[in-house]
């Protein structure tokens, strides 16, 4: 892929929507551009994009939309949302409200989407929020993002890239970003933990792709075997590839040329189970 395209990409928006008073509180639409659509009534598959970055406010949308600009020619409609996040009002509970408003905000928009075939993508931090919210209907009442009644969007598929899997696992490697996000550490607030770990709400009712480099300097490849394992012990549906050497670095799974994100692309394209 020619290094234009990604940088015409990085500087397209999409249409922006709101779904809260925040300025943080936006989602980027971007829609196929001259490809049928494959849905019912002439509608498009939706794909999910929630972005990393330590859930800091430094990191932005933006980084996600070479990887919006690549599934956009695919033929998805892409949903790449912002939400508040530490230092600009996030942080537990607001990440994780604004996400799961985030995504909920998709039923009721006037745009050609297929609704029945919705699936979430994260890298990093955002990894960690794909799979929580992958994971909301098994929330507590009142937690935040905890689904009451019918879930207005229902996810098929949901992709971790590099993602932080299990938190209080990554809290002894990240533990000021971690710490940051919950407020303080596991042991002073278990139940917070609980409610906000992607790794105890497995198995998910729906099929998971984890990519994860061998060399990650930044989220180690053990959060993803450790959610792995504990998924498939519960009867989960859920695949781990392990991407060697340079072609697995942190930051390569958000270049839509490298190995890691041709893993998620083949992945797409099979049905899902």
């Amino acid at each position: 892929m020619a290094l234009a395209r990604i940088i015409r990409d990085v500087l397209s928006s999409g249409r922006t929507h709101r779904y809260g008073p925040d300025r943080s509180q936006r989602a980027e639409l971007h829609l196929p551009a001259g490809r049928p659509a494959s849905g019912a009534g002439g509608t498009h598959p939706v794909m999910i994009l929630i972005h990393g970055g330590s859930w800091r406010k430094r990191y932005g949308k933006i980084v996600m939309r070479a990887l919006a600009g690549d599934l956009a020619r695919r033929g998805w409609a892409v949903w790449n949302i912002e939400y508040r996040r530490v230092g600009n009002g996030g942080g537990w509970p607001a990440t994780f409200a604004d996400v799961a408003a985030a995504i909920d905000h998709l039923d009721g928009l006037d745009a050609p989407l297929d609704l029945t075939r919705v699936s979430a993508l994260g890298h990093s931090a955002g990894g960690h929020l794909a799979l929580w919210a992958a994971g909301r209907a098994k929330l507590p009442a009142g937690a935040p993002g905890a689904i009451e009644g019918a879930p207005r969007i229902r996810l098929q598929r949901v992709i971790s890239q590099a993602g932080v899997c299990d938190l209080a696992g990554a809290y002894r490697e990240l533990d000021s970003a971690v710490g940051a996000l919950m407020g303080g550490a596991r042991e002073q607030l278990p139940e917070r933990y609980a409610a906000a770990n992607p790794i105890s709400n497995v198995p998910l009712e729906m099929p998971v792709l984890l990519v994860h480099g061998v060399l990650d300097e930044t989220v180690s490849v053990r959060r993803s075997r450790d959610y792995a394992a504990a998924a498939l012990a519960g009867g989960g549906e859920v695949e781990l590839v392990e991407i060697e050497g340079e072609a697995g670095r942190h930051r390569a799974h958000i270049d839509p040329r490298e190995a890691a994100w041709a893993v998620v692309t083949r992945w797409l394209s099979e049905p899902a189970g």
